[in-house]
């Protein structure tokens, strides 16, 4: 089954070929490039599913090919680097990436953000939105604004229920910290990180089975927060 096309901008041969095999097995039509130039025009002109993109390029950096993308294009772009600062994370999240892998990082893992960015990709494409999400034994109701766990229907405060269904409606990405104050509390509060912990710590006590070991709302640290909605991301 073919389940889309997948743009690399990678400059390192070995990971091109580890990438190469790990999606085209899993049913992926693949494209690769070494620069951020060829990356550009492949995406004009191949209209891809999906990029993954090294950040350390030849030619440009990847926060630039982000930008300049962005300025055409919103196809899901996956960041894959050996970049572990939490400020690169941040700067590729908030210049317009949708998700960010670490190297060196499992097959299982990297095929899981691709399959959530494409899901995501096409329900914003459609215009389509669930009127019920379901991950596990949690449920939502949008159009009722309930929320359940198993039979058991979850009270949430208005600000609690907003930032659930931030993180949810972008279920499988990483939203960042300025990102998710901006959204739930407006624009003068996105240095406000304390907001977040407060909340996200009363999520957890109300929505998971062990908030110490949370099984939905995971933290990336100095980052943000991602809603995971299927195993493997």
């Amino acid at each position: 089954m073919d389940k889309g096309l997948v743009l690399l901008i990678e400059d390192e041969i070995q990971m091109r070929r580890f990438l190469k095999v790990a999606l085209e097995s899993d049913g992926y039509r693949f494209v690769e490039v070494g620069t951020a130039g060829e990356g550009l025009s492949q995406a004009a002109a191949r209209n891809p599913d999906a990029v993954l993109l090294d950040l350390g390029l030849p030619d440009m950096d990847g926060l630039e090919f982000i930008r300049r993308l962005r300025e055409w294009s919103r196809v899901p772009v996956i960041v894959i680097s050996a970049r572990e600062q939490e400020s690169d994370k941040v700067r590729a999240l908030d210049s317009g990436a949708d998700d960010y892998l670490t190297k060196p990082f499992g097959v299982g893992e990297l095929l899981a953000r691709v399959r959530v960015a494409i899901r995501h990709a096409e329900m914003q494409a459609s215009g389509r939105q669930e009127s019920v999400f379901a991950a596990d034994d949690l449920r939502i109701d949008f159009a009722k604004r309930q929320v359940f766990l198993g039979a058991a229907e979850i009270h949430l405060t208005p600000l609690e229920y907003k930032l659930l269904l931030v993180l949810v409606r972008n279920a499988g990405k990483v939203i960042t910290h300025r990102q998710l104050l901006k959204e739930v509390w407006g624009p003068s509060y996105v240095e406000h990180t304390q907001y977040l912990r407060v909340y996200m710590t009363q999520l957890r006590h109300k929505l998971e089975k062990d908030p110490a070991r949370p099984r939905f709302l995971i933290n990336e640290p100095g980052v943000g927060y991602r809603f995971k909605d299927e195993p493997g991301q």
